[in-house]
């Protein structure tokens, strides 16, 4: 809990009761979560527009970065290095046809792409399918 509410402050943060079970289901399940995820885990705690705010802050300071994938958007937590200033999300996810769990690959990235003259890249976005280690 001590922990939560330090990633919290460090962001910036007020901390609420929502904002702590969003982040505590995310550190717990370790993998991308779409807001159907989060609102089917939380249960009739928490209204989904306010899930929806809480994800939109998540985002602007950092805390979570956009993953997506064949089913659409999903949301994961971003490495230390992430601020509201600069998001650092040059790797490579990773979709299970098996299980349906997408996860981030920190330690691969993206290769380097020359893009045509007059294309600027705001972001970059790699999935991978096949199967995890859990399921094979």
């Amino acid at each position: 809990m001590d922990d939560l509410r330090e990633i919290l402050r460090v962001h910036h943060l007020r901390t609420t009761t929502c904002r702590e079970d969003v982040l505590s289901t995310f550190i717990d399940k370790k993998i991308a979560l779409s807001h159907g995820d989060l609102e089917g885990g939380l249960g009739e705690s928490y209204d989904r527009v306010t899930i929806y705010r809480t994800l939109k802050t998540f985002l602007e300071k950092g805390i979570i970065h956009k993953v997506l994938d064949d089913e659409g958007l999903r949301y994961a937590l971003c490495s230390h290095q992430c601020s509201e200033e600069k998001h650092q999300h040059d790797h490579i996810h990773f979709k299970c046809s098996e299980c349906g769990q997408t996860n981030c690959l920190e330690n691969l990235h993206i290769p380097s792409v020359q893009l045509p003259e007059g294309y600027k890249p705001e972001g970059f976005n790699l999935l991978i399918q096949g199967v995890c280690p859990n399921c094979n």
